[in-house]
């Protein structure tokens, strides 16, 4: 069983920065997938970056190359998302995702098996 938390959501005006937390608790594994989506009002919710718990590889969304950092730290159990120079079509609930089994499929929704509550980042231009 394994448990996801976000928080670090709010409303900032285009251009800011904000940086998204999911707090992990329970059975994570190194080969585990970690990844961020988000889900605007009357849309599909949609990747936004991925990577495994351990390794370099990330994976962003076109959307959010360049501006969108997927991160870890081990020691908190915790990963990150720093968004930068954010636009107002940014604004979603945002959410944080994990795979426990399977092979690895970093941009489908469908392959994650556990999500956390979720967390709101509203841009105003």
């Amino acid at each position: 069983q394994v448990q996801l938390v976000e928080s670090g959501g709010g409303l900032v005006q285009a251009g800011d920065s904000l940086r998204l937390s999911c707090a992990a608790s329970g059975r994570i594994f190194n080969n585990n997938g970690l990844g961020w989506f988000r889900q605007a009002p009357g849309k599909e919710r949609e990747f936004v970056a991925a990577s495994r718990w351990t390794g370099d590889t990330k994976h962003y969304a076109d959307s959010v190359k360049g501006r969108f950092t997927i991160s870890r730290d081990y020691a908190k159990n915790t990963v990150y998302l720093q968004m930068n120079d954010l636009k107002p079509e940014d604004t979603a609930v945002y959410y944080c995702a994990t795979q426990t089994m399977g092979a690895w499929a970093p941009r489908s929704r469908d392959a994650y098996n556990y999500w956390g509550q979720g967390t709101q980042v509203t841009v105003s231009s």
